[in-house]
């Protein structure tokens, strides 16, 4: 599932390519994408004529504002969805569910394998949180100021959950997900199977900086690719050869040799060494 920098990456990808285009039509060939409005014609004619003004990213959201002023396109890519950059001849990917047209030549072809994709439009005037609803339930993000040592010392302090599941939660940290989570936690030195009240003070400081480190270096590399991530113009990420212990079971610890492990926490993959992680 794309993550942060994999979301980040599509954004800065989209506003070299895309600012100050217009859309001049589209096609919808999975209408189950399309998220609001729940009429294919109404969507694809709200959106036509409007101009890219900016793209931004909430969580894991991409937002493109949009001219008409206070109208937005909202994207959310779920676990195998893509953005694609793409000459308008180019032969289509039978996964492919959304095409959006720029001019004669140019098209951003949503391309998703497993479906869960969603698209959203954002009429003028009104809230884009209650059109996509999932924003309201973000927490700060990690980039942002509002994300300090306090602040994760108080979503934590409480929680009796493993702090691997914790982090997952969107609600505590905006966007983080199992890849960065697991190399986070190798950073600062802490088990994914400790629980969040048993954390000390001195921990939470690193395992922000760990946080916030480790999603920067990813967003450097263009993101992960273990399985089906592409940026707009169809490169693999290259974070995945720098990652500490995620996808790593069985290989050697970087840092001291011992043996990665995996394990299961709340259904999802933990990778770590015991060795480096307390």
């Amino acid at each position: 599932m794309p993550e942060l920098p994999e979301v980040e990456t599509v954004r800065r990808g989209l506003n070299q390519l895309t600012l100050n285009q217009t859309i001049t039509g589209g096609d919808v060939l999975l209408q189950r994408t399309i998220a609001y409005p729940f009429s294919i014609e109404e969507f694809i004619e709200s959106i036509k004529k409007s101009t890219i003004k900016s793209w931004h990213r909430r969580g894991k959201y991409l937002l493109a504002e949009l001219s008409p002023p206070s109208t937005w396109l909202g994207v959310h890519l779920r676990m195998t969805g893509q953005l694609l950059w793409l000459n308008r001849d180019e032969p289509l990917h039978k996964h492919t569910r959304v095409r959006l047209f720029f001019g004669e030549e140019q098209e951003l072809r949503f391309v998703d394998q497993r479906t869960f994709g969603q698209m959203w439009y954002v009429p003028p005037g009104v809230a884009v949180e209650s059109i996509i609803t999932g924003l309201a339930k973000l927490a700060v993000d990690p980039f942002s100021p509002e994300f300090t040592v306090e602040y994760l010392a108080n979503k934590l302090k409480k929680s009796r959950r493993p702090i691997k599941t914790a982090l997952l939660d969107q609600s505590i940290v905006a966007g983080l997900g199992n890849i960065y989570a697991d190399e986070a936690l190798f950073k600062s030195g802490i088990l994914p199977t400790t629980i969040c009240a048993d954390l000390q003070s001195p921990q939470i400081e690193p395992l922000r900086t760990a946080i916030i480190e480790v999603l920067s270096a990813s967003i450097a590399a263009g993101g992960t690719t273990f399985s089906n991530f592409l940026n707009v113009k169809g490169v693999n990420g290259n974070y995945g050869g720098e990652a500490w212990v995620y996808n790593r079971t069985g290989k050697p610890c970087k840092v001291c040799g011992n043996v990665i492990q995996r394990i299961k926490l709340g259904g999802r993959s933990s990778h770590f060494c015991s060795q480096c992680q307390k």
